[in-house]
């Protein structure tokens, strides 16, 4: 399974990531940035960009409101290490970001970020827009049609993205880490950084 992973994350990252720890997070070498400008508009139709998330930490994920199970199971997680956080969760922004933008429209954002967390943004755009912030993060993303189905899904590649105060990526959260894992994880990057402030 660790091989299976690391071979993924060469594919979508390039042959210099660093393999997962046991705990299931990569720390990006040297040399690796993602992340970047932005422009979407929020569930509740406000255009944002990564000005508008300036200073602040991140908790990314890229899914579709349509998903059957993989994206439900880790907008979960990231609300079960908001709530393990404790008060530095407030130092934290939930967000989600859909790959399919063609159905996931603020509206139905709305109503679907609003079952995992209080604070769980939802971010959608253009066609354009959306392939450009999946460049920024170099997240995988395809429409999976069904000969015997009208409907579609999307196959896409699921990470978890902890983004720093400079609007770039720390690090990255392999499916299934351990909630804990990920909320002693980012309390540290956090603390680190206030140490350096």
């Amino acid at each position: 399974m660790a091989d299976a992973f690391g071979q993924r994350l060469a594919q979508v990252f390039g042959q210099d990531m660093a393999v997962p720890s046991p705990a299931g997070v990569v720390q990006l070498p040297p040399g690796i940035s993602l992340g970047g400008a932005f422009s979407l508009t929020r569930q509740d139709g406000v255009a944002v960009t990564e000005r508008d998330y300036a200073g602040q930490w991140l908790l990314i994920y890229f899914g579709f409101t349509y998903c059957p199970d993989v994206c439900p199971t880790e907008l979960g997680r990231m609300a079960d290490v908001m709530d393990v956080l404790g008060p530095l969760a407030g130092r934290v922004t939930p967000v989600f970001i859909t790959i399919d933008p063609e159905r996931d429209r603020p509206g139905n954002l709305a109503d679907y970020v609003s079952r995992f967390h209080p604070r769980l943004q939802g971010l959608t755009g253009t066609t354009e827009q959306i392939a450009a912030v999946a460049r920024q993060f170099r997240v995988f993303y395809a429409r999976a049609n069904s000969p015997n189905s009208t409907e579609y899904l999307m196959d896409h590649s699921s990470f978890i993205y902890l983004v720093g105060p400079d609007n770039r990526v720390r690090s990255l959260f392999r499916p299934d880490t351990a909630v804990e894992g990920m909320a002693s994880m980012i309390t540290g990057q956090l603390r680190a950084v206030s140490l350096r402030s």
